[in-house]
């Protein structure tokens, strides 16, 4: 557990040194004004309180993909490569499980008729400490990999991201 909070707290300084800089909020400093002073963070909530037995039960997510599909001409290529993208599935699933998911709608309405629906989803967010659960095929052209997330680094991994972007002002 020590470990994966240091780990997080260097991701989190990496992560720190890609923002940009906004000069716009400041004021050159010979001319001796003041630099705007930073919003303060919010504060960020604590894990609610769970039963000692859904806290020992871990998150999971199920992620597929078809076979057939992949580019590849060999097929012992092709399984490897659905293996892979069925991996990268199911860590989708689990940053919408830890972080939620950005959606954006937009619907447009014209003489009493729908002309247009269009929903658009992101989700974003770092997932470390995941463990494979399963891999098995899922009738003749599908794999199925599974994966599993402690709730404790779960939590770890939000106060994270939401103490980072607390200080990113977003």
């Amino acid at each position: 557990m020590r470990k994966s909070l240091s780990v997080l707290v260097a991701c989190a300084a990496m992560l720190g040194g890609c923002s940009s800089l906004d000069l716009g909020s400041f004021r050159n400093a010979s001319s001796e004004e003041a630099v705007t002073p930073a919003k303060p963070a919010p504060r960020v909530s604590a894990p609610p309180q769970l039963s000692s037995n859904e806290r020992r039960r871990p998150i999971l997510s199920t992620g597929y993909a078809v076979i057939s599909i992949q580019q590849h001409h060999l097929p012992a290529q092709q399984r490897l490569l659905a293996i892979r993208a069925a991996k990268l599935d199911a860590y989708r699933g689990l940053a919408e499980q830890v972080y939620g998911q950005y959606l954006d709608g937009a619907t447009t309405v014209a003489d009493a008729t729908l002309r247009s629906d269009r929903v658009r989803s992101r989700v974003e967010g770092l997932i470390h400490g995941a463990e494979v659960v399963s891999i098995a095929p899922v009738g003749n052209d599908t794999y199925e990999l599974t994966l599993s997330l402690d709730r404790d680094v779960m939590f770890e991994l939000r106060a994270v991201y939401l103490e980072e972007m607390a200080r990113l002002g977003r």
